[in-house]
């Protein structure tokens, strides 16, 4: 069974690493194939050394693979190029990327969906999701830190206190809770809202305030995710959130809906009452913004407010986020590899496959999906 890795477009991750490619190559009947100078962060030699086989030819390696990895969906141009039979594996952001299922549907070409695998303790390794937005809010508060007009930590000097700045996370999820350890330790003092209650122990635990909004009944979804708010809760909300951003140095906000437009939770009212030179990241900038007034990948001053809409964070430290998500990636195959077969196999009996697995012989097979395709 051969896998293969081919070079993204305007992505600085990578979908396969050295380190990965040596564990799938110990996998008896899998090799390895990747396309010349993939990465600048790791040189052709790096994976040759690994097992690898670098290869010059785009179009040979996509007529040759069984498996195809990527971090984003592939070109389309590249899925017409692929074997029929073949299964690729990428975020596909099958939701809203119509055209492009479609095209893995009329190529035949099988599609696993590494946003739908489902949040099970048997899943954890796999869990790119996670993976990436954990990175995300590390590089949030770092990106924050260093637009901000003042330092982090409190700082006893001859000149006097300076005192440690304020930061609010919106959203205590793998993101949030990431971005609210990192300010901790930088020495900031954090505080941090969830529509879930029952987040309110991890916050905690981290050292951070969490601030109780009475929305009535919210939750989350089987995969942990929390629930969309109704049109009411999202005003309590938002009226809530005002003291907290207006109090605010930097406010994080991670509110995202799978699938979905993302909340709008800073209003232009909120904006217009913080203090000028305070900064904004929004980490749903890709899917709407939770930030009236967020530009995706650029940032823009309104009222006085620098808002950040960079939508991919986790490039911003590719090297481990490409490590990270070769790893998910690893754990995903050797899981459902058949070492006596040489084939992956595609049962959807699997919760795990059942979860992520989008398109299997030119149909469309997740049940969640199903609304959107027929199938």
């Amino acid at each position: 069974m051969k896998i293969v890795a081919l070079k993204e477009s305007h992505e600085p991750r990578v979908a396969l690493v050295p380190d990965a490619v040596k564990k799938l190559c110990q996998l008896e009947g899998i090799e390895v194939a990747v396309e010349s100078q993939l990465s600048p962060m790791i040189t052709d030699q790096a994976y040759e050394e690994a097992g690898a086989e670098v290869v010059e030819s785009r179009q040979d390696l996509l007529a040759s693979a069984d498996i195809n990895v990527s971090v984003n969906a592939p070109l389309i141009e590249d899925i017409k190029q692929m074997k029929k039979g073949s299964l690729c594996i990428s975020f596909l952001d099958p939701y809203n990327d119509t055209e492009r299922i479609k095209t893995l549907q009329a190529s035949g070409v099988n599609a696993i969906s590494m946003e739908m695998l489902p949040r099970t303790t048997l899943a954890q390794k796999m869990d790119a999701i996670s993976s990436q937005a954990s990175l995300a809010g590390y590089v949030a508060v770092v990106l924050g830190a260093n637009k901000l007009d003042r330092i982090f930590p409190m700082m006893m000097t001859p000149s006097g206190t300076i005192p440690p700045a304020k930061v609010f996370v919106i959203g205590a999820g793998v993101a949030g809770l990431q971005a609210i350890a990192t300010a901790k330790r930088l020495g900031a003092r954090v505080e941090a809202f969830d529509t879930r209650p029952v987040v309110e122990e991890q916050v905690t635990s981290l050292g951070a305030k969490f601030v109780k909004v009475d929305l009535g009944e919210t939750g989350q979804n089987k995969d942990g995710y929390a629930n969309a708010l109704t049109d009411e809760q999202l005003k309590i909300q938002q009226q809530a959130m005002a003291k907290s951003c207006v109090n605010a140095d930097l406010v994080i906000t991670t509110a995202k809906l799978f699938g979905r437009k993302a909340p709008v939770i800073v209003t232009d009212d909120i904006l217009k009452d913080m203090r000028d030179g305070a900064v904004i990241i929004d980490l749903a900038a890709g899917c709407g913004g939770n930030v009236e007034g967020t530009v995706v990948d650029e940032t823009v001053n309104v009222h006085g407010v620098n808002i950040v809409g960079i939508d991919n964070l986790p490039g911003e430290v590719a090297y481990d986020a490409s490590s990270m998500y070769a790893s998910n990636l690893y754990h995903l195959i050797s899981h459902f590899y058949d070492q006596e077969t040489h084939t992956m196999s595609l049962d959807q009996s699997d919760e795990i496959m059942n979860g992520c697995l989008v398109v299997r012989d030119a149909q469309v097979v997740n049940e969640r999906l199903k609304e959107i395709y027929g199938g």
